[in-house]
């Protein structure tokens, strides 16, 4: 199923140079060193560590404008049911894995979950003893998202498929899309109107805060959120390229929209410490809606961190902060969704 312009007052790239892509309930783990004894990710990714020059996930949003209609959008959501699952809840399933210069390349054969030109048809480096989202390795068992997120920093390009699966030897695929993270990026990202492996369009790995960084006390970066689609309404706005067939109402947010924790939120109520440097990173870089699902925050699982998520961060320590506790900063107009990706 194919999920699924004004650029905000804001200069949000220091950049010129796909279907819902895959949503659902982002909702995995493999642990140790795969058959040959080698660490799998033996180099674990640290945020800011994928694209040479800042992108939007980047910058610091604390006295951005607020959207004209934040008031309305923000009601919209909360009469619609508020966050997903019913609380803001925290998915810890996803990984991001290493490749060496001894990963197997593997080409894929595409699913109906792949679509042209949205999608990149090349081969994935498949690192030894890795795992796609919420599986033990690259089976997906469960019909899930099983994302698998990949950079090679040598290389340097960051991959990203919706709906991988390796079975039986061989390698299906959905949406796949590269990054070459030293690419300077315009504001369309990989083409207007195109789709990756979130139907926003955007990268996924830099938008997901890990264990390591919760542990040193700080978060540089914005963070990946997901809503129900029938919370949001169809059109997006940058710096989102792409949406999907949702049903919110006529005053529902789009795709792509920007939420930022109101800075008179009091942090010191929450639970853990944690839960007080993601929301820290919330006031500060905000957080980007990236597709639809029911589980809002996406943190990368720590089966390859230094760092684990016990005793640090627990998927409820953000339960108490409602969606009225947020405000949607200005990226501008919507943006009609064609579906004609012009890459």
């Amino acid at each position: 199923m194919k999920a699924l312009g004004t650029v905000m007052a804001l200069t949000l790239f220091a950049c010129t140079s796909t279907v819902d892509g895959g949503p659902g309930d982002d909702t995995d783990d493999f642990e140790g060193p795969g058959p040959d004894g080698t660490d799998p990710s033996p180099d674990p990714v640290a945020s800011g560590a994928y694209f040479d020059q800042p992108m939007f996930f980047d910058q610091v949003v604390t006295n951005a404008p607020t959207a004209a209609s934040s008031s309305s959008m923000i009601a919209s959501v909360k009469a619609a049911g508020g966050w997903g699952a019913g609380s803001l809840r925290i998915d810890f399933t996803i990984d991001v894995l290493t490749a060496t210069s001894t990963s197997p390349m593997r080409t894929f054969e595409t699913t109906e979950d792949f679509w042209n030109p949205d999608c990149d048809h090349v081969a994935v480096p498949l690192p030894v003893g890795g795992n796609v989202e919420n599986e033990d390795g690259y089976e997906c068992t469960t019909d899930g998202d099983c994302h698998l997120l990949v950079l090679d920093r040598a290389n340097r390009k960051l991959y990203e498929m919706w709906r991988a699966n390796v079975t039986g030897g061989s390698f299906y695929g959905g949406c796949l899309a590269v990054w070459p993270t030293n690419q300077t990026y315009d504001n369309t990202l990989r083409g207007d109107q195109c789709s990756s492996a979130d139907a926003a369009g955007f990268p996924i790995s830099p938008l997901l805060f890990t264990a390591d960084e919760v542990a040193a006390g700080e978060i540089n970066h914005a963070i990946r959120f997901i809503l129900p689609n029938d919370r949001v309404k169809r059109g997006f706005v940058r710096p989102a390229t792409h949406g999907s067939d949702t049903t919110g109402d006529s005053d529902a947010p789009p795709y792509g929209m920007h939420f930022r924790l109101r800075a008179d939120y009091p942090i010191d109520s929450l639970p853990s410490d944690g839960a007080k440097v993601v929301a820290r990173a919330m006031q500060k870089y905000g957080m980007y809606h990236a597709d639809g699902g029911n589980i809002a925050l996406t943190a990368q699982s720590d089966r390859h961190t230094t760092a684990k998520w016990d005793g640090l961060l627990d998927t409820r320590d953000l339960g108490a902060i409602k969606v009225d506790d947020f405000e949607i900063v200005d990226h501008g107009s919507m943006i009609t969704l064609t579906y004609d990706c012009d890459r």
